[in-house]
């Protein structure tokens, strides 16, 4: 198992000297920066797990580059000052970005930080190279990658803190998913959790959706309605696709994160918001800021700390880890055994899952449908396969189609195959006589509603 990595920027040679001699640097694989270059540029270029960053001035562009910064949610950062204030510092470490040693340095109590950011790290590896179903899990989250793992930690980390946390990431890696996790392991668990899509927001009734409105505000308003942040009181309101919202919209929300307070519409009544947000976003935010698709205040405000959603193709033995734990929970549904060929297993590995973790789990589910008791190559069907040749049961099945269609299709399609036997076809779809029947009444059920209704 190889090393955890670590990176050293110290510019005092007797401060490096006292480190190098610690016992736990020499568990790590250890790189030193070079003093003419910027030392964050190299330490994103080297990935490594843990950072010793001595700072030396409130100059630092490095160190203020490193609050917006991916690499923040990747790495262990451990910083070294002689105590002078440093601001960009002091707004690291409110961030959970790491430890902070202040000279005179207790070079014990450095030592037993590294001797335990080792020992969790390499249970983190270890738990890495075990190919199973069971993913190690944090809240509503499941994976064993490292990336994850550090992931883990962030949340943790600013779950305790009043932030606001903006996550940033690709569709379908589960950003909702984070945001819930946030939530309860946050002391606002009891409080509810409440989620909007900013999308799909009608721009008529946005103040009415986020603020509320009473009784005869509008027309068609015949009773009081609580808007989001008031159904989120004393808990956390997701704003998901926040960067969807219409721009000329945006800034009542900055109003409110401003002041804390709003108005429901119609009323006169001041209302104080004690919720804590979370929005996010599958854009780049700077492109969205560039393009006057999102108020560059507006995210400054957001992004009191942002969190980077690792891809599903940069989380190192997720995506079999994860389709063995769809399939376990497919198969507890059924009460069922179907498997995944070492072929198939293949495949999604090798396959760089565009649509992350929600492609992923729609694959397998399409796949549990057209497989026997084997789930093979043929059967894992990605949104750039071509379903023609994947196989003869998949014919015909056009992208988007939904997956109570598909499994109609192959029931149908494998009875008609069985001139009508449904013993046979049980057997042949991997369910039961039972399962069978229902399915095959709940269809004719629809039908006859069909023609009634005509």
């Amino acid at each position: 198992m190889p090393s955890p990595k670590l990176f050293m920027h110290i510019k005092d040679p007797s401060l490096a000297s006292d480190l190098l001699s610690l016992q736990s640097l020499c568990q790590y694989e250890l790189s030193v920066s070079r003093q003419t270059e910027n030392w964050l540029d190299q330490l994103t270029e080297k990935k490594c797990d843990v950072a010793l960053i001595e700072v030396g001035s409130c100059h630092d562009e490095a160190l203020k580059e490193l609050i917006n910064s991916p690499i923040l949610c990747q790495t262990e950062f451990i910083f070294f000052s002689t105590g002078s204030p440093d601001p960009t510092l002091d707004h690291l470490i409110k961030k959970g970005a790491g430890f902070h040693y202040r000279a005179p340095y207790h070079f014990s109590l450095i030592d037993s930080s590294l001797q335990e950011i080792f020992r969790e790290l390499n249970l983190t590896k270890e738990s890495n190279n075990v190919q199973t179903s069971y993913l190690d899990q944090f809240g509503l989250l499941v994976g064993s990658s490292a990336s994850m793992h550090s992931l883990y930690r962030t949340i943790r980390k600013v779950a305790a803190t009043k932030a606001n946390v903006f996550i940033i990431g690709e569709s379908g890696t589960g950003k909702e998913l984070i945001a819930n996790t946030l939530h309860v392991v946050s002391p606002r668990a009891e409080a509810p959790f409440v989620a909007i899509n900013c999308g799909a927001l009608s721009p008529e009734l946005i103040d009415s959706e986020l603020f509320g409105h009473v009784k005869g505000a509008f027309t068609g308003a015949h009773k009081d309605h609580q808007g989001v942040f008031e159904q989120a009181e004393g808990g956390t309101l997701f704003l998901d696709e926040v960067t969807e919202m219409p721009y000329e919209h945006q800034v009542k929300l900055l109003r409110v994160l401003e002041s804390g307070e709003y108005k429901p519409v119609g009323s006169q009544h001041v209302k104080i918001a004690n919720v804590r947000i979370v929005a996010a976003t599958n854009r780049i935010p700077s492109e969205a800021i560039r393009y006057e698709i999102f108020r560059e205040d507006l995210y400054f405000r957001l992004a009191q700390f942002p969190i980077y959603v690792p891809k599903l193709r940069d989380r190192e033995g997720d995506a079999c880890g994860l389709a063995q734990h769809f399939l376990a929970y497919r198969n507890s549904q059924d009460g069922l055994q179907k498997q995944l060929s070492e072929s198939g297993l293949d495949k999604i590995k090798h396959y760089h899952w565009p649509g992350n973790v929600r492609e992923l789990k729609h694959a397998i589910e399409r796949a549990y449908i057209l497989s026997d008791q084997i789930i093979e190559p043929e059967h894992i069907i990605t949104n750039d396969s071509d379903y023609s040749a994947s196989s003869d049961q998949s014919a015909g099945i056009p992208t988007g189609m939904r997956l109570e269609e598909i499994e109609k299709i192959a029931i149908l399609k494998t009875l008609k195959e069985n001139n009508g036997n449904r013993t046979d076809t049980a057997q042949q779809l991997g369910i039961s006589i039972k399962t069978l029947y229902n399915k095959l009444d709940k269809y004719e059920s629809h039908l006859s509603a069909q023609k009634a209704a005509e």
